[in-house]
């Protein structure tokens, strides 16, 4: 390193040229795979799971691919719907805890039309290593995605879509308290989903409060309509803001919606971070290819970021880092 570049403010980093970020090669990167999530419907790709034994094979297979966390939501296996209900989280959650060592990370952001009561009662149930937790409430819309279809596969799709131009994802504070009050006697540690700058210092709020130890989970989430956009400058103001607030007190890792998914990636990974994948977050593997499964883009990050030189965390080594209470001490 040149001696002008100055002490790195991150260990996971070494700083070059006034603030420019490059990882360091003893860094191995975490790969989030989020499944299926609450947004896309099935009439959007034939790829995107809804019923139990697909989530659970999609998410294994992504575990062998190369995933350490697997983000878990459920779906109504007749409809495809989303669905907070942990009767249908069960027919899923043991296949997946029995076939792979992987982190098994449920939602308790759900979709924006249910209660946070519907959003924590799996979580509640099933008492995970880790479970999602989104700590700011903003506008979530996502209709401009029902634009071009002309034949929906089940009658809900094409009202949820289109209803989302009107759609306010509560996160309240009382609601993030009440998250943590909730799971706190389960020793659950959380990814914690900022879609905004703003939220990084709702965090820190928490965090000054007590409600919540380090080390901190943050997910970057880039690109979604209502959130932060899609832009390399964000990606690093998102990181130069969480070191500001948190020091050595976080891991990092971005999510990107859509097209953006593994060019923004790569560039979290090149800033010292870790990724999250998955149909849940885009349904494509390339410009107008549409993923044939989620371990396909596990695979495909896993492939680019090795290429870099960078290696891939296993489940064991991201229960170390993020102080996981391990697989044994859930409900499943």
């Amino acid at each position: 390193m040149d001696e002008d570049a100055g002490t790195c403010p991150h260990p996971s980093v070494e700083c070059f040229n006034g603030g420019r970020y490059m990882a360091k090669r003893s860094s191995k990167v975490i790969i989030t795979c989020a499944v299926t999530g609450a947004i896309h419907t099935p009439t959007q790709s034939g790829a995107l799971p809804y019923k139990p034994e697909d989530i659970a094979r999609q998410a294994i297979d992504a575990a062998n691919a190369g995933a350490a966390i697997l983000h878990l939501h459920a779906r109504d296996p007749q409809t495809g719907a989303p669905t907070g209900n942990p009767e249908v989280f069960a027919q899923f959650l043991p296949l997946i805890h029995e076939a792979t060592d992987a982190v098994i990370n449920l939602t308790t952001g759900g979709s924006p039309e249910m209660t946070v009561e519907q959003r924590l009662a799996a979580a509640l149930r099933f008492k995970p290593e880790m479970c999602s937790l989104n700590v700011g409430s903003m506008n979530f819309a996502f209709h401009p995605m029902g634009a071009k279809v002309e034949q929906w596969q089940f009658p809900w799709e094409k009202q949820y879509v289109a209803n989302s131009e009107g759609f306010i994802f509560r996160n309240t504070f009382a609601d993030v308290a009440r998250i943590y009050s909730l799971m706190s006697d389960y020793g659950t540690r959380y990814e914690h989903e900022c879609y905004d700058i703003g939220h990084l210092y709702n965090l820190a709020y928490f965090l000054d409060r007590g409600l919540v130890k380090p080390p901190l989970f943050i997910q970057s989430v880039i690109g979604i309509l209502g959130g932060i956009g899609a832009d390399p400058d964000n990606v690093l103001f998102m990181r130069r803001t969480a070191d500001r607030l948190f020091g050595d007190d976080y891991v990092w890792s971005v999510l990107a919606a859509g097209r953006h998914q593994m060019p923004l990636t790569t560039q979290a990974a090149m800033l010292g971070g870790n990724v999250r994948v998955g149909l849940e977050d885009s349904l494509f593997i390339g410009r107008g290819k549409l993923a044939s499964s989620n371990a396909e883009q596990v695979a495909k990050i896993r492939h680019i970021l090795e290429e870099l030189g960078l290696e891939i965390a296993t489940p064991a080594e991201a229960r170390e880092r993020l102080a996981l209470k391990g697989k044994d001490l859930v409900n499943l």
